[in-house]
């Protein structure tokens, strides 16, 4: 399933559009503010963004040219109140791929969001490497030499997000984060079970690297 962080700070639009997104088999992460979203890319990969102008930390316009000069390239629908032609305008050249004023209808929005999420994923690859090992989240495997195997969806995410890493510890909740988003609850040991899964494919891969565990520190790859 198709991941996209949403970022609106309304309680209630947010879990109506997330809800929505759900029912149109595209998975839905809510931050509440810029800072938030900026976050949320930070531990997660997502396929594209769903951006409220109006934030409580400032305008979502200049965040999202903010990400575009920092080289985020993910298609970005922008949500705003304000429908004059400047507005659009302004969108357009800051870094937004599409445009829709509220009130919208949510089949309106759902048909924009896949839109976004056919166009090619292109300008910036999601693969990951280090050390050899080699992660890409589109097709959920993981390759190292001539061998790749398969991983679920959690996997893949938390695999990404250590081999991004470089060998730096992540704490458990960035993982977390990583593997089911910010709005999933999941049980106290779903981490450890995808822990416990990557050590085992690593060596089955042959990679000369372990998934290290520090108590009180974290999570981070080490050569074995």
């Amino acid at each position: 399933m198709q991941r996209v962080i949403l970022i609106e700070d309304n309680e209630r639009m947010a879990a109506l559009v997330a809800s929505g997104l759900r029912a149109a088999g595209i998975s839905a992460d809510i931050a509440a503010t810029a800072s938030e979203g900026a976050a949320a890319l930070r531990l997660s990969t997502y396929s594209a963004i769903v951006l409220d102008r109006g934030l409580p930390d400032g305008d979502g316009l200049a965040w999202l040219g903010s990400q575009r000069r920092a080289g985020n390239t993910l298609p970005c629908l922008i949500l705003t109140a304000r429908d004059a032609l400047h507005d659009r305008v302004d969108g357009l050249e800051n870094g937004a791929d599409d445009y829709l004023a509220k009130p919208f209808s949510m089949v309106e929005l759902v048909a924009r969001v896949r839109a976004l999420l056919r166009r090619p994923a292109g300008l910036v690859s999601l693969v990951a490497s280090w050390q050899g090992l080699q992660v890409d989240p589109a097709q959920s495997s993981v390759q190292y030499g001539s061998q790749t195997l398969r991983l679920s969806e959690a996997e893949a995410q938390v695999l990404l997000s250590l081999v991004r890493a470089g060998g730096t510890f992540l704490r458990r909740s960035q993982l977390e984060a990583a593997a089911w988003g910010l709005s999933i609850a999941t049980t106290s040991n779903a981490l450890d079970v995808v822990v416990y899964r990557l050590r085992t494919k690593l060596l089955k891969l042959g990679a000369p690297l372990d998934l290290v565990v520090r108590r009180g520190v974290g999570y981070a790859l080490a050569g074995r």
